[in-house]
């Protein structure tokens, strides 16, 4: 397996130069605190070292699209990850799963394997935090800066509904993320933008 560092400077390094500034939300911090829930989250699922290992390239490279598209974000993800990961060490048979996991954070999510439904808890982990509110500001402002039209207050419908229709795959976060989104969820519908 690669040394795990070498990727994450070399992400560090893309995301700070490439990704646009008024992505407010889908940035360098978004991927490294996803990377960061993908091992907690593995873990607790009594992931391998290996699979630990994966699930953390994955996680850092799950957005990279961004630097070039905002729609079908993963599919570029992937071909970066692609281009690039051979550079690495990485073989094909890694970078076919990576792109597995890379694909799982796809909404609506759709993860097939134990990986895939690690990194799909993760990318969404935060709707069980107190970061959620002010991250979901941060996704508004990134949104509304692509789309003036977007308003908060349909912002704020479509998040309840978001919200109300996602569902963690992991049993760990099941047992101890989902009670806490659903505080979030409580509150999105008790107050207004």
């Amino acid at each position: 397996m690669p040394n795990n560092e070498n990727i994450r400077n070399f992400i560090v390094q893309l995301l700070n130069k490439h990704i646009p500034e008024t992505y407010y939300y889908h940035n360098l911090s978004h991927t490294l605190y996803v990377e960061q829930q993908c091992l907690e989250i593995g873990k607790h699922e009594h992931c391998t070292k290996e699979e630990l290992k994966l699930l953390s390239i994955a996680a850092l490279w799950h957005d990279t699209g961004y630097i070039n598209t905002y729609q079908k974000h993963e599919e570029e993800s992937c071909k970066l990850a692609q281009h690039y990961l051979p550079n690495f060490g990485i073989t094909p048979t890694e970078i076919d799963i990576i792109c597995g996991m890379i694909m799982a954070t796809k909404i609506p999510q759709k993860p097939k394997t134990k990986l895939e439904e690690i990194i799909a808890d993760a990318d969404l982990e935060y709707l069980s935090t107190a970061m959620a509110p002010t991250l979901a500001k941060h996704l508004f402002k990134e949104i509304n800066t692509l789309n003036p039209n977007i308003t908060p207050q349909p912002w704020n419908e479509t998040e309840i509904k978001f919200i109300s229709e996602h569902h963690y795959f992991t049993k760990y976060c099941q047992e101890n993320k989902e009670v806490l989104k659903q505080g979030y969820l409580k509150s999105l519908r008790e107050q207004r933008f």
